[in-house]
């Protein structure tokens, strides 16, 4: 096979990744993807940095296995903790990404000036990772961030778009620390399945900055620029593994790409 035709490979520590995949697919229907969720081990957000590093060391070993051209850490909590470490790890063998830097590149481009908010797991928050990527633009944004560690395991559950997860939302978003924001990004991949709740919060009158589009872009210009894109006609495969089944898992992956689905199951540690 050329490498071409090899896979995207994507991993997460459970579904939030599959709205960057499904960016992704959107915007290169021809590309054929691999996506690994840890469920074993989510949320990563309250996982410790070595912790974190470990998984996706594993993780990396089958994407590799898998003959990915491309692995995107499809999430924020492992870009912040493992990135460094992942591209070290993998080399020449395959092109890396995380979830962070385009919407760092999207920031500078719009928002010098401004004041904005930031959400996400408590890893990624502590982290400042965000902080001192804008710090470096040298663009004069403030930065208010706030953990909301409720979040992704609610959305994992599949507690969104109901009461529960607007009065969770609503308690979260109404901190004084982000009053008077400008836009906020939502740092956690699993956020934009409550984008239309959060929009609703703020009554349209902010730009809520969603990863998952910014991030297919990017990826295809990498792609581009390494001569690694599909660039013909393709039936693509999707294949999904976890960690551990669950049955919310499944249900969302159907959800997302709107065809029967069948998990693998590809323990970390046997």
């Amino acid at each position: 096979m050329k490498k071409k035709q090899h896979p995207i490979g994507f991993f997460d520590s459970g579904i939030g990744g599959l709205t960057v995949a499904q960016a992704v697919t959107k915007l290169l229907p021809n590309e054929n993807i691999i996506y690994f969720g840890d469920t074993a081990h989510l949320p990563y957000g309250e996982k410790s940095t070595a912790a974190i590093q470990s998984y996706s060391i594993k993780i990396c070993d089958f994407l590799l296995s898998q003959k990915c051209k491309i692995i995107l850490i499809a999430c924020n909590s492992a870009s912040a903790a493992a990135f460094e470490l992942v591209k070290e790890y993998v080399g020449s063998k395959a092109l890396v990404m995380n979830v962070i830097d385009p919407v760092i590149n999207y920031i500078e481009s719009k928002y010098q000036n401004k004041k904005i908010g930031l959400i996400g797991t408590k890893k990624t928050i502590l982290s400042e990772v965000y902080a001192h990527k804008i710090k470096d633009l040298n663009i004069n944004i403030e930065l208010k961030s706030l953990p909301t560690p409720l979040l992704a395991p609610m959305i994992e559950e599949g507690f969104f778009n109901n009461s529960i997860s607007e009065s969770i939302i609503a308690n979260y978003l109404s901190n004084p620390n982000l009053e008077n924001i400008e836009a906020l990004i939502l740092g956690c991949t699993h956020y934009p399945l409550i984008k239309n709740q959060i929009q609703n919060f703020y009554s349209n009158e902010i730009e809520i900055i969603d990863s998952a589009e910014i991030v297919a872009i990017e990826l295809e210009n990498m792609l581009k620029t390494n001569n690694l894109i599909l660039d013909f006609e393709n039936i693509s495969s999707k294949k999904f593994f976890v960690s551990d089944y669950t049955n919310s898992f499944e249900a969302s992956t159907r959800h997302f790409f709107k065809e029967m689905i069948s998990l693998e199951f590809y323990p970390l540690w046997n």
